[in-house]
């Protein structure tokens, strides 16, 4: 009977002692994370003096799982709504929605593509429907498009002829990043200008075709970039290249 009364005994002071240790260690992630908020609005590092940060992070999940950690979908929105893309203006919004019928692409994949092409248009003086017209030509919108000579993505860079446009420390996949490409690609077209001056040599040597008599390839995007402007109800000229 002792010995039964014992182990009972022991039993319950464990199970006690279990329920304590989890309050405590609920209590603690409580308290952890009102020192991080405080921290947070005066400013100062978010680091709990109580806890290492071993333990601060442990008590912190440990509040999170027991459904303690209220802000954690607004700031998932407010991440999402500072990565915004701009708005298109109103004519490229127009060509999404013919480049979107004519290549069979979703209009909101090519939204953030055609942004990109707007803003680097915009910084380095060349047309945006240009730009826009050798995205079409080079890859029809495909950014992980690979030529057998190594062009890569939506522009179709050679890597290894413009890596000091692409960035130091760049990976072997940088240019499938469409963002990044389009700069690179925009660039390459901006050297040519300043070395040839004119916006048909220009596209010849971005193509790689400078010896082509009949210009082929700056024909070819020219027609593209003419389509599109008529896509968007603008005219067919325009004041930069």
């Amino acid at each position: 009977m002792n010995a039964r009364s014992a182990c009972r005994r022991v039993v319950e002071f464990s199970r006690f002692a279990g329920h304590v240790a989890h309050g405590g260690l609920l209590t603690a992630g409580l308290f952890s994370l009102a020192v991080i908020a405080a921290n947070h609005l005066e400013g100062a590092p978010q680091r709990n003096a109580l806890f290492p940060p071993a333990v601060s992070e442990a008590v912190a999940q440990t509040a999170v799982d027991d459904g303690l950690d209220d802000a954690a979908s607004a700031r998932t929105s407010a991440a999402a709504g500072a990565d915004a893309n701009p708005a298109l203006s109103r004519e490229m919004a127009k060509v999404k929605a013919y480049v979107a019928r004519r290549y069979r692409v979703s209009q909101v994949a090519l939204e953030p593509l055609l942004a990109q092409a707007e803003a680097v248009g915009g910084q380095l003086g060349l047309d945006p429907f240009l730009l826009v017209a050798m995205i079409a030509i080079e890859s029809s919108f495909n950014p992980f498009a690979e030529s057998t000579v190594g062009a890569q993505g939506l522009m179709q860079v050679i890597p290894r002829f413009h890596m000091d446009k692409i960035g130091e420390g760049a990976g072997d996949d940088a240019l499938f990043d469409p963002q990044l490409n389009i700069r690179v690609g925009a660039m390459v077209l901006k050297e040519g200008l300043k070395r040839y001056g004119s916006l048909q040599s220009a596209l010849q040597y971005y193509g790689g075709a400078l010896k082509d008599p009949k210009a082929r390839y700056a024909n070819k995007v020219l027609a593209m970039k003419n389509r599109l402007k008529s896509a968007a109800g603008a005219s067919k000229g325009s004041r930069t290249a």
